[in-house]
């Protein structure tokens, strides 16, 4: 099934590490956004006809890591609903990928989820220099500088949105479901946003979506993110199948800069 992409939800470094020369130099961005320890946890909410509904949470988490003997970082997503909710309709989904901290391709992606009694697993490795992700269900060719759906959050936080005009959009190619998807972010403008947790000066944009079981397809999501050097996503808003979903930031910790956007 074809499911989110962007910020899933949302989303998503160290100069001294040595440059892995299988890695394509026209995909590098300088990531000065963020640092292992950083950990964002978001409340999830459903609007059912004219009604609210506080559904679940999602938390993003970074460490260091390894893979194949080389540093990495290790982003996880979690998300799920509460329990109490899982009656309408239950999610436990978890995404995890291995990316270079330099470059900010992946490694590594692990797609584990359970979304209203469907279930996927997918396991996926990139070899960048050969032009290859091998997945549980085989070997495909992908093109040079692909994401995952986890380290494209992390990518796309890399940016300088400075450098972009109201309406302009950003490229960023990601692998998925065992296909490749040549997608864009659009640059909407600049906004302050009330929240629970303060008001901030964010950024807004709306990524492509593909259209799944629970997302519409198109420029349909919104997505606030923080004016700062950070660049960590406040808001989500989109309307899905069934209604309206909205992810809003409630609790951070491990941020590499200070959040100077808060007002």
């Amino acid at each position: 099934m074809k499911r989110l992409i962007g910020f899933s939800v949302a989303i998503f470094l160290l100069s001294s590490f040595i440059q892995d020369e299988s890695i394509p130099n026209d995909c590098h961005v300088t990531n000065t956004s963020f640092q292992p320890g950083e950990k964002l946890v978001y409340k999830i909410a459903f609007k059912w006809g004219a009604i609210w509904l506080s559904a679940g949470e999602a938390t993003f988490s970074l460490e260091t890591s390894t893979y194949n003997n080389k540093p990495c970082l290790h982003a996880t997503g979690y998300g799920s609903t509460y329990r109490s909710y899982d009656w309408f309709f239950k999610v436990r989904d978890k995404y995890e990928t291995y990316f270079d901290p330099e470059a900010m391709l992946p490694y590594k992606f692990v797609r584990d989820v359970s979304e209203g009694g469907y279930n996927f697993y997918n396991n996926v490795t990139f070899n960048h220099k050969a032009g290859k992700a091998t997945s549980t269900n085989g070997t495909f060719d992908i093109p040079e500088c692909s994401q995952d759906v986890l380290s494209a959050v992390y990518y796309m936080r890399c940016i300088d949105i400075n450098k972009y005009k109201v309406n302009d959009t950003i490229p960023i190619k990601v692998f998925l479901d065992d296909k490749n998807y040549p997608l864009y972010v659009r640059y909407i403008g600049k906004e302050v946003l009330n929240t629970k947790a303060g008001k901030f000066n964010c950024i807004v944009i709306k990524p492509l979506l593909i259209s799944g079981t629970i997302f519409k397809g198109g420029e349909e999501m919104k997505v606030y993110v923080t004016d700062d050097a950070n660049k960590i996503p406040v808001r989500i808003s989109s309307p899905i199948l069934i209604g309206e979903i909205m992810c809003e930031l409630v609790s951070y910790a491990g941020l590499r800069n200070q959040m100077t956007s808060k007002l």
